[in-house]
């Protein structure tokens, strides 16, 4: 994990998306009920038990919870003391909810396959699962009033999707309504993804889409599988130096536009990317055009940012 990027933290997105082509709820027939918050090593001090500290092994039964409550995944560092801001504030958060979101706290050090599942690439990286989406919210430090605005508007996105429980509430245990099983090679593609073989994963979806062209999850699965790939043992501050010295680099500006995606800044990566095809020709302006479309998958197309995006990638283009 590379040290926090030192960027100013943006404004809470206007609005969030429950688009996941990572669909952790996949995740699920694997889980069971996750035992007390006690013994899954809940932070010193914390006496809460919708503070959990999670690793590869219970992770997927807290990701089940978020059927329920909106879950928080916080991933930390020891070696960072902006992580340790953070999740101060982040419990406080947790407590003062009472049970309608999960604060599930995540050694990135201790648990790299958990943060290469949330493209973390700095640390703190802070990011939240609903019905099973990946919902990414913050990749550097922010003040507590940011976060608790942030979880504020999260929540709001939960009860607009239906998640409206508490974990104090009878019933509101996990496992009590089975999902309809995934198809095979959706399944296959998400099992390689835990496993942290993306090469896997994406040789799945295409040949989902071999048999069925138009599986829009597939598509948007791959495009974001593609997306780890590239980030994978990604250099955040290296990436970044490189598109600031050479703004007509195309594979700089690209792996930019990668990084501030995968952060959760939507219109950073589209408006990167835009900029960039008004200035290239040929062979280049098709790479970024190309790319685009893909982070678009990635994204969703029902997202307003993507509609804003399309309109001025026109523009660009004619």
């Amino acid at each position: 994990m590379s040290t926090p990027n030192h960027r100013p933290a943006p404004a809470p997105a206007p609005s969030m998306n429950l688009r996941g082509a990572v669909d952790l709820s996949a995740l699920k027939a694997k889980a069971s009920a996750p035992p007390p918050a006690a013994q899954q090593g809940a932070p010193a001090g914390q006496n809460t038990s919708y503070v959990v500290e999670v690793t590869e092994q219970t992770f997927p039964q807290v990701v089940q919870l978020s059927a329920t409550v909106p879950v928080i995944i916080n991933l930390y560092s020891s070696r960072s003391p902006e992580s340790a801001e953070v999740t101060a504030a982040l419990e406080q958060e947790a407590a003062v909810r009472g049970g309608r979101i999960l604060l599930a706290n995540v050694d990135a050090d201790a648990h790299p396959q958990i943060a290469q599942a949330f493209q973390a690439v700095s640390v703190p990286t802070v990011a939240a699962v609903v019905k099973g989406q990946p919902v990414p919210l913050f990749d550097r430090a922010v003040p507590a009033e940011q976060i608790q605005a942030l979880i504020t508007e999260l929540m709001q996105v939960a009860e607009a999707n239906g998640v409206t429980g508490s974990l104090g509430e009878p019933g509101g245990a996990p496992g009590e309504e089975d999902e309809a099983p995934l198809p095979p090679l959706h399944q296959e593609a998400y099992d390689a993804i835990v496993a942290g073989d993306y090469d896997g994963a994406a040789a799945a979806y295409r040949k989902a889409l071999a048999e069925q062209p138009a599986d829009a999850d597939a598509k948007a699965g791959l495009a974001q599988v593609e997306l780890m790939q590239r980030l994978k043992d990604a250099d955040a501050e290296a990436l970044r130096s490189a598109a600031a010295k050479e703004p007509d680099n195309v594979d700089a500006q690209l792996a930019v536009a990668d990084l501030d995606l995968s952060g959760g800044h939507v219109e950073d990566a589209f408006n990167r990317l835009i900029r960039l095809i008004s200035r290239t020709f040929g062979e280049d302006r098709e790479r970024v055009r190309l790319r685009l479309l893909d982070l678009f998958e990635i994204t969703g197309p029902t997202d307003p940012r993507v509609n804003k995006a399309r309109s001025a990638l026109a523009r660009a283009l004619f």
